[in-house]
């Protein structure tokens, strides 16, 4: 019994099927079934009925899981322990953070770890929300950044700041001569917002539902850039978080506040309860810290 095994069966039952499960692992589909199969001539019981579409486990499956579970939450509190013991001259760090906010806020954090612990190797996977959940309870990453709300009773949320979204609007739109911009005003509007699965796009959509505003979605997409660059071109207006603004940038929209209540997103740190952060990703976490307490809430 390998090992890889057990993390294929595991990540077949959290898939939901073989195909999805070898695309999360990384390995061609025929390589993750050959190894279920190996695992289950070990074993001697079938762990999974097959269909074509989906795999669920058989009652051996089922009691096989949780041992399964188990073994490699001891396997990985081992090797955090092991590298808990070293003066972190070495080590990994494994960061997934939300796209909207990567960019934004990762060079200087980054910049501050790597000069205090230039031996450590960081990792950066950037995904959406629920691929980052995912990757929290696979073990593929140690912490997630990402924007509230999360689901899962399992995880620790550490707030990290609040900020503003504001209100991206082309040169020569008339509101744009208004110093705050009532929210009723979006009404009827073209609205450039994130493709859908993206947080920040629902909570746009979210923020304009609350406020009885019906705005027309004329672009989805999945980059900030791209949506600065289609407002500034005069293509609709959005809603754009105030980190992905500053730094005095050129050639960007029009920018306004929204009233009279202020649209506001969270970024949180998350990490499974049950697996507390290894020293080298606690060292992340306070540098985390540190920079956003000594920018004063201004992120790069």
């Amino acid at each position: 019994m390998e090992m890889h095994q057990l993390r294929y069966a595991v990540a077949v039952v959290r898939a939901g099927n073989f195909s999805r499960a070898a695309e999360q692992c990384h390995v061609s589909q025929p390589s993750l079934s050959q190894q279920i199969m190996k695992l289950e001539e070990e074993l001697g019981e079938r762990l999974f009925d097959r269909t074509k579409r989906e795999a669920r486990l058989t009652p051996h499956g089922e009691a096989f899981l949780q041992r399964a579970v188990r073994i490699l939450e001891e396997v990985d509190a081992a090797k955090r322990e092991a590298n808990d013991a070293k003066d972190l001259l070495s080590g990994t760090v494994t960061l997934g953070v939300i796209p909207t906010v990567a960019p934004y806020l990762l060079p200087g954090v980054m910049a501050a770890f790597a000069k205090k612990y230039p031996g450590v190797e960081m990792i950066v996977h950037e995904e959406q929300t629920t691929r980052l959940l995912k990757m929290l309870h696979g073990y593929e990453i140690d912490l997630a950044l990402a924007s509230l709300p999360l689901e899962g009773e399992q995880l620790q949320i550490q707030a990290l700041f609040t900020e503003e979204l504001l209100l991206a609007l082309p040169p020569s739109h008339p509101l744009s001569r208004k110093a705050v911009v009532p929210d009723s005003e979006l009404e009827q509007e073209h609205l450039i917002v994130m493709k859908e699965g993206h947080c920040l796009g629902d909570q746009v959509l979210s923020f304009c539902n609350r406020r009885q505003v019906r705005p027309k979605i004329s672009f989805r997409s999945a980059q900030l850039e791209t949506i600065l660059a289609l407002v500034t071109a005069g293509m609709g207006m959005s809603l754009i978080p105030a980190m992905a603004v500053s730094g005095g940038k050129k050639h960007l929209p029009v920018l306004r506040s929204l009233g009279p209540r202020k649209p506001e997103r969270s970024i949180v740190a998350a990490w499974p309860k049950h697996r507390p952060l290894g020293r080298a990703a606690g060292a992340f976490h306070k540098v985390l810290l540190s920079y956003l307490q000594s920018t004063g809430g201004k992120r790069s």
